[in-house]
């Protein structure tokens, strides 16, 4: 897909808890196709000690709107800088990078999304665009307290949304793969997207239970179009670039298995 460097103009800003804000952005163009699971590299400007861009998934497009989303989670100096960013500024971003979820073959299989933390950013966009092609979607969202739990009430508009949080502040306490929603595993797909240890967990589940299964790796990405090799994974094929390659991986590709 053709790639485009914009400068976006935010719109809306949502401040969700103290450490995650929802920027809504929009362009004097229109904005290029975007697909599920692609996601934008961001520069940061007035930030003398940020010098690459930071990859951020892309959360939603409204095409009705001319708008994106972008889910922050502030970690650093880059992402503190762009939380503090307000409606009007200017956000400069390449977009769309990356690859996409497959599209599950059967309009009656049984699929669920699996995501922790601001890893539920790009499950979303995907889930919205399940949604309206007819499939049906579970969520299974997880997060440390109920404070962390993301954009639950527009998940709860696609879908069946269930919840984990380790303090048990809200649905059942534990991990998402404690969930009793996966005790009998009768899930034909499965798409994942968090931290590295939960995904590997999910990925665990879906192999030992042969349910078809693609991750959305978070590796930071410092120039999003595979000239700089800090985002490799190892795989099946040898060592391949996140940002070009992925970020979508069927689990299978991967060595996590072995």
């Amino acid at each position: 897909m053709k790639k485009f460097i914009l400068d976006l103009q935010i719109t809306h800003k949502v401040q969700l808890n103290k450490q995650n804000v929802l920027l809504k952005l929009t362009s004097k163009d229109l904005l290029p196709e975007i697909l599920p699971g692609q996601f934008a590299e961001i520069r940061v400007d007035k930030s003398p000690t940020t010098f690459l861009r930071r990859p951020i998934s892309i959360n939603f497009v409204d095409i009705a709107q001319n708008e994106l989303w972008l889910l922050v989670q502030i970690v650093g100096e880059g992402t503190k800088r762009m939380a503090e960013m307000n409606p009007g500024d200017l956000l400069n971003a390449i977009i769309p990078l990356g690859n996409t979820f497959t599209i599950p073959t059967d309009k009656n299989a049984k699929v669920v999304l699996i995501g922790g933390g601001v890893g539920v950013a790009p499950l979303y966009m995907f889930g919205e665009k399940l949604n309206r092609m007819g499939y049906k979607c579970v969520f299974l969202l997880g997060a440390r307290s109920q404070s962390d739990l993301l954009l639950l009430n527009e998940f709860e508009k696609i879908g069946e949304v269930y919840t984990t949080t380790e303090d048990g502040s809200h649905g059942e306490k534990g991990y998402v793969t404690q969930h009793s929603l996966l005790y009998n595993p009768d899930f034909n797909y499965i798409y994942t997207c968090g931290p590295t240890p939960m995904m590997k967990a999910v990925a665990s589940y879906a192999a030992k239970n042969e349910i078809f299964c693609e991750v959305s790796l978070e590796n930071m990405m410092g120039c999003g179009i595979g000239a700089c090799l800090c985002c490799v994974t190892d795989t099946t094929e040898g060592n391949l670039c996140v940002c070009t390659e992925g970020p979508v991986f069927n689990i299978n590709k991967l060595k996590w298995q072995i």
